[in-house]
């Protein structure tokens, strides 16, 4: 399936955010380990921001799993629909608009949490506490938006494993 070129970008954006998160995570933790174990001492900002760009990681792996469709499916009823178009295409709308309804959810709960966040702010660093809940906004809406396309499109449902829909 030949993936569209905004589609190409997104996926390369999010793994390069995804990498650059790790890496600083991995460097901040190791100048940490190294500081207290090799000289009793140590940066305390280093804990702070390795737990929330982890956050901003997950999420934009999540994000960026949806369109591969790498997330976790139970195809095993939907493969069994699959010599019945009528059944797979009423399916298909079904779990597309249960995806839909579970990231609005999701946002709402999310966009809730970076309210409250907006208040306080992390001891060390002084950011603010919404952008830990930030991303769970951010991914939610961005794979509603990619599940409704998808519903726009009609575009069938991937089962992974090779598995083809007729």
């Amino acid at each position: 399936m030949n993936q569209p070129l905004a589609s190409g970008r997104f996926q390369r954006f999010t793994n390069a955010a995804m990498a650059a998160c790790l890496g600083v995570m991995a460097v901040a933790v190791f100048i940490n380990v190294v500081l207290r174990y090799g000289f009793g001492s140590g940066i305390a900002a280093s804990e702070e921001l390795s737990r929330l760009l982890f956050v901003w990681m997950v999420f934009l792996g999540a994000t960026a799993a949806y369109p591969a469709g790498e997330h976790m499916a139970f195809t095993s009823l939907v493969g069994l629909l699959q010599k019945r178009p009528g059944a797979m295409l009423a399916m298909t709308v079904v779990i597309r608009l249960l995806v839909i309804l579970a990231c609005g959810l999701l946002a709402w709960g999310a966009w809730q949490q970076v309210v409250v966040g907006m208040e306080s702010h992390s001891v060390v660093l002084g950011y603010s506490a919404a952008l830990l809940p930030l991303p769970a906004l951010l991914c939610a809406a961005a794979i509603a938006v990619m599940a409704l396309i998808e519903l726009v499109k009609r575009e069938p449902l991937d089962l992974g494993h090779g598995a083809e829909v007729e």
